[in-house]
């Protein structure tokens, strides 16, 4: 059974375009099968799908003559005097891939829909290449609405508090990779996000990353996850692991430019200046999170609110090329804003009170932010339409 996903239609719509499509993401977030149904639904027959974890096909993207590799595709089927449509997954593992693409896309009527698990990889070897010839689309694990569609759960959003609460704490415990939410045994669930995290070891990290110990970038991983929430001290991060400060900035950036953590930097006005260096770290599924480390329920909370407003900035801006830009505030008395997303701020609660909404609405009110929300995990002792749940998002 197929579920649909917000970014398929998207994606359906820039089907027609001369560009290449490129939707790239973290391992088992759901990309092989978009772009498969995409494939089947096309209504062209003149199109081939590739699999480059297929040594086969490995090996065709291999050879140094590029109208040699055309000659394979048409031995596929392709019939390039026509509009021609080509499938590629994972195209990370074809290293020339970018080369041939560009070749292939200058010279002849190709249209491209490629996936990849690294952005990392995208960024460093198509960003040349394909420059004005591609739109790049981000894949997230579910939001919780999605994750209503994949329980084949009848209930809006909207619905009552006590109805979704049950459903939402799975969503927090196992996360929105897709298997995991359709896998009913808890047990099972947890095979799965283990063999999720196996597999990014394995494959992205053994593959994609350029760093001479390894071991280092596991061990960090986990000094990252009990840190959840906080603010990165660099020095003693790398104190920790033995490394500098500039290995461990590049560590890091690989680790989010292939979808395990998300960095948040920080929000200033000009009136108290802070530190805008000092980023705060979040992992993009809380259900790997869990499997890591076992953190409190606060901490695992503010991971599963980051990871939506994160995933609803993306789709509110699609189409302006920008990565979604969330903050967090902090005065220099330490009093904060947990986050601030399109000029709203947003501060997270496990109960929301009265006094956090005034609390609130004295940083909206300094910050010229347009408005403001607490989001309170449990029911509210006294409703305030300035309280909402997470359910809302």
């Amino acid at each position: 059974m197929f579920y649909k996903r917000k970014i398929l239609s998207v994606l359906e719509k820039y089907l027609d375009s001369p560009e290449s499509l490129v939707l790239t993401g973290f391992r088992r977030v759901g990309k092989t099968t978009i772009i498969k149904h995409l494939f089947d639904e096309l209504k062209s027959d003149n199109k081939i799908f590739l699999d480059m974890e297929s040594p086969i096909n490995q090996r065709m993207f291999r050879k140094e003559n590029y109208e040699a590799i055309l000659s394979d595709f048409v031995k596929l089927g392709l019939n390039i005097k026509e509009k021609s449509y080509i499938f590629i997954d994972e195209i990370q593992y074809a290293k020339k891939s970018p080369s041939i693409i560009k070749y292939l896309f200058d010279h002849y009527s190709i249209k491209f829909v490629l996936t990849g698990s690294s952005s990392f990889y995208l960024k460093n070897h198509f960003s040349e290449s394909l420059s004005g010839r591609k739109f790049l689309f981000e894949l997230f694990p579910l939001d919780f609405e999605e994750f209503l569609w994949f329980k084949d759960e009848k209930l809006s959003i909207t619905a009552d508090h006590d109805l979704l609460r049950h459903l939402y704490d799975e969503y927090m415990e196992f996360g929105g990779l897709p298997a995991v939410v359709l896998e009913k045994d808890v047990e099972n669930k947890k095979l799965r996000l283990d063999d999720a995290l196996g597999s990014y070891f394995q494959l992205d990290v053994t593959n994609l990353a350029n760093f001479h110990d390894r071991k280092n970038l596991e061990s960090l991983m986990f000094l990252l996850a009990s840190r959840t929430g906080s603010k990165l001290d660099i020095t003693k991060l790398s104190q920790s692991l033995g490394v500098s400060r500039q290995t461990l900035y590049n560590y890091l950036e690989f680790l989010k430019e292939t979808y395990l953590i998300n960095l948040v930097p920080q929000y200033s006005d000009s009136s108290d200046v802070v530190v805008r260096k000092v980023q705060k770290l979040y992992f993009n599924d809380s259900g790997i999170l869990n499997r890591i480390e076992k953190i409190s329920q606060g901490q695992i909370f503010e991971n599963t609110i980051f990871n939506q407003l994160y995933s609803k900035n993306y789709f509110n801006n699609l189409g302006q090329n920008l990565r979604p830009r969330i903050y967090y505030y902090q005065k220099k008395s330490g009093a904060e804003i947990d986050f601030i997303s399109e000029n709203r701020g947003y501060e997270v609660k496990l109960t929301g009170t009265a006094f956090d909404v005034f609390r609130m609405e004295r940083f909206s009110k300094k910050l010229n932010l347009e408005d403001f929300n607490v989001i309170s995990l449990e029911k509210s002792p006294k409703e305030n339409k300035k309280i909402i749940y997470p359910f809302t998002i």
